[in-house]
């Protein structure tokens, strides 16, 4: 294709200039004509290539995908924006798309446009149809997927009645806070009608990660997985595999989220639970009505794969199974670890988990159910339910007289719902890598101790109001007894402007106010205070941060999520931490290092990490329930010295509350 018009710019494909280098695009019109200058100031013979809509263009033999949207694409190395490249997608057909269902936005080197729309979209699962948020009508939405290193511009545009956040979950977002995506914490939410566009730069992370709405419940329809490439001809620490498979679960409702949480705040009670798990969208044929509705793996024999599993769900943890195989354990959050076989994975929501799946060497005459249910560790009601996919081995035979659906279908063993033995057990066996290429740079001084309980708790009813919380109460959730009240003004533009006066306190305690037996009988009170307070740290305090779960109202397990930082679990056990005696064991040498953890029922967890990233940075539970309950604060980073320690200023676009 010679050239391709996007409104009044025309540029050749194959030509050493532009034909035109007008556009009336005020999204992409700065950028092209700041492009076009350069081009023409320093002579270059890089080809320019806009493109308009979906289809696929093909220029110096690479093929690139528009998934849905306008962009742009930059051919050459002085501009080099690559869209969707076919050498990047294994599982697209010649023209870039891919063969099967669900969609996927590429690119490669050093920047990237790309536009998402939110817009509602009627889909239908378990015989029921309803009309749900989304990303270009996808759901789950489309794969993101770039390298090590490159520069990502996502404009996002909302044409739905809710406000909007996107938030790129795992990413760290250094000095590029703007991006990150919490609402009212980084960003005022995207409004109806309005744009923004996400810019930041992948720095020394590659891996398995998701992008996911960061307001409300929404994101239990509006979420996608992001997966960061190693840099160009870097391998894996391991055999490369055969291919890689998206599997990400979810939850599905055949009611409105929004109308179930609202209910739920305004009750005082618990939420409703959802009407069944998903694997990329599809419940699979253990529900009723949802055989149709079934993921399938075709796979080779003799092949390894790698499954990239993102937990998605909004308040369920999971355990996963493939019948009859065994899975090796490569990288958790992104970051490689030391390979270990397991038959079952723990997953919490906010974590991805890399496993290689080594096919059987000849076809097996049987299909295989990979299943997943709840891991349940509170007392309150959960989804006990189970989703499946099947496994299914190419046959050998082009007419095979055996048909896929009468072959012997093997189910997976799953642990009991509250195998916490195997949980734990699960967690020991995560250890980084700690070699020269992928060091584990634990703090090994620590500037400041920190000590918080992680918990549920209640709250007073409304006046002449009943409540169906705890004796008449509501539910709340709090860290050290402090239920977080959200702003009605982005924390980070509040910090930034030094109009932070009457928006949040800068005095979160550093230990609990009140000592008790944490894990032993709780307290007559449980009441919860409210605040919105943040934790300051100066530009490069080593911290660690102890993480006690409470009893009140029953231990749980608490998936803990910390935008803008990889910490390190230096230790982790039951009961109450005693600082005597639990930091002897900590492991300062392989510890895993993630963004996501779970805080034992009953138990402690024990982070470190290095406060390198100015900002402020959303912590809060990633069971979505305990966080619209308060089960949340956030961080203070304040800048450093230095021109490159000091956060960058807000973009023009920023959304105003």
């Amino acid at each position: 294709m010679a050239s391709i018009a996007y409104g009044q710019a025309v540029f050749s494909a194959n030509s050493a200039k532009p034909i035109s280098c007008n556009t009336t695009n005020t999204f992409l019109g700065s950028r092209i004509s700041s492009l076009c200058t350069t081009r023409k100031t320093k002579g270059t013979r890089a080809p320019l290539t806009v493109v308009a809509a979906a289809g696929d263009v093909s220029a110096e033999g690479t093929t690139y995908l528009i998934a849905g949207a306008a962009a742009v694409a930059l051919l050459g190395t002085a501009f080099p924006i690559l869209f969707s490249r076919k050498d990047l997608c294994p599982e697209c057909d010649g023209a870039g798309f891919v063969r099967k269902s669900g969609s996927t936005l590429r690119a490669n080197a050093a920047r990237k446009d790309e536009l998402q729309i939110i817009k509602m979209q009627n889909i239908t699962r378990l015989c029921h149809t309803k009309s749900i948020v989304t990303v270009n009508g996808k759901f789950p939405g489309p794969r993101v997927v770039a390298r090590e290193g490159d520069r990502l511009l996502i404009k996002v545009t909302n044409h739905v009645p809710n406000n909007i956040t996107i938030h790129w979950h795992g990413i760290r977002q250094l000095r590029s806070g703007w991006a990150d995506g919490p609402a009212y914490i980084t960003q005022c939410p995207i409004q109806t009608g309005q744009s923004y566009v996400y810019n930041f730069t992948v720095v020394g992370q590659r891996g398995t990660f998701f992008w996911h709405a960061h307001i409300s419940w929404l994101r239990s329809t509006l979420y996608g997985p992001l997966i960061i490439l190693p840099k160009k001809n870097v391998p894996y620490p391991f055999d490369k595999p055969y291919k890689e498979i998206p599997i990400v679960f979810g939850e599905w409702f055949n009611a409105d989220t929004e109308a179930i949480i609202s209910q739920a705040l305004q009750t005082g009670g618990g939420p409703n639970v959802s009407d069944a798990y998903t694997i990329n969208g599809l419940p699979g044929p253990l529900y009723n009505c949802s055989a149709k509705d079934t993921f399938k793996l075709r796979v080779k024999p003799g092949k390894t794969y790698l499954l990239r599993m993102i937990n998605a769900a909004l308040n369920d943890e999971l355990f996963f199974s493939i019948a009859n195989h065994s899975l090796t354990v490569m990288d958790a959050d992104g970051i490689y670890v030391k390979p270990f076989k397991t038959n079952t994975i723990l997953i919490t929501p906010g974590q991805t988990t890399n496993v290689l799946l080594k096919t059987k060497p000849n076809f097996p005459g049987a299909t295989f159910l990979m299943t997943a249910r709840p891991y349940v560790t509170g007392q309150g009601t959960f989804d006990n339910s189970t989703v499946a996919g099947i496994l299914e081995y190419e046959s050998p035979f082009l007419h095979s007289v055996t048909p896929l659906k009468k072959l012997p279908l093997y189910k997976p063993i799953l642990p009991p719902l509250n195998d916490t033995s195997l949980a734990t057990n699960f967690a020991k066996k995560l250890r980084s890598l700690a070699t020269p290429q992928f060091p584990a740079n634990v703090p090994q001084q620590v500037d400041k101790h920190f000590f918080f309980t992680v918990g549920l708790g209640t709250s007073p009813c409304d006046q002449n109001k009943t409540c169906q919380g705890p004796n008449g109460t509501k539910f709340a959730a709090s860290v050290s007894n402090i239920s977080f009240v959200q702003p009605t003004t982005a924390l980070l533009q509040a910090h930034f402007t030094g109009q932070s006066r009457g928006v949040y306190r800068p005095d979160f305690p550093v230990n609990p106010l009140h000592w008790f037996n944490y894990t032993g009988n709780p307290p007559n009170n449980t009441m919860v205070g409210n605040g919105t307070k943040l934790m300051v740290l100066p530009f490069n305090t080593s911290v660690e941060l102890v993480m006690q779960d409470t009893s009140i109202l029953g231990a749980e397990s608490h998936p803990l999520h910390l935008h803008g930082f990889n910490f390190f679990v230096v230790g982790q056990g039951f009961g109450n931490y005693d600082p005597n005696e639990d930091l002897k064991n900590f492991n300062l040498v392989d510890p895993i290092e993630r963004n996501t953890v779970g805080v034992p029922a009953g138990g402690w967890v024990a982070i470190r990490f290095l406060a390198d990233n100015p900002g402020v940075w959303f912590m809060h539970c990633h069971l979505e329930v305990h966080t619209s309950w308060g089960l949340k604060m956030a961080w203070l980073v304040l800048d450093g010295k230095l021109p490159n320690q000091k956060l960058l200023p807000p973009p023009a676009d920023l959304p105003k509350c």
